[in-house]
């Protein structure tokens, strides 16, 4: 894929990202964190190169929704950069792309904690267990759909 289809595809996937957290944000932000968006992260595995502009996604996400602070942006990059580029070295290793979705389930499951833990002063594993339900909910649903669709591997070429 070209420079410029890369960069014009990065643009609309980070757009859609926010947008689809936009109107989500009722139950994105729960008690249980239903981030449906987070299953945008599966397009990692047809587009590689959308790593850093899905971590950028949850960084803008988290500024526009008004997340909790600068550790709260910081740290919703750094999830969605380590759950894209799980998906990304994973593909490597295995064919079985139920097993592709676990990043998505599990890193912002035991990453997104640590900080929301002294932000909120909740227990971390209170956290992990609200955080992870919503992520399994997002992974295999939109996630599992992505990774399935077979136009996005036609288009991935």
């Amino acid at each position: 894929m070209k420079k410029t289809k890369k960069i014009a595809v990065s643009g609309l996937v980070i757009a859609v990202y926010v947008v689809l957290m936009y109107f989500t944000q009722s139950f994105a932000f729960g008690q249980y964190q239903v981030r449906i968006a987070t299953g945008l992260y599966a397009l990692a595995y047809h587009f590689p190169f959308l790593v850093i502009p899905l971590g950028a996604a949850n960084l803008l996400s988290n500024t526009v929704m008004g997340g909790l602070g600068i550790y709260d942006t910081l740290g919703g990059f750094l999830a969605g950069f380590l759950t894209a580029g799980g998906i990304v070295i994973l593909k490597r290793f295995t064919k079985n792309k139920v097993v592709l979705l676990l990043p998505i389930a599990v890193v912002p499951s035991l990453l997104v904690p640590i900080w929301l833990s002294i932000l909120l002063n909740i227990p971390y594993w209170m956290l992990v267990a609200s955080v992870g339900v919503g992520q399994f909910i997002s992974a295999y649903t939109l996630g599992l759909l992505i990774i399935r669709a077979e136009y996005l591997r036609k288009l991935a070429g």
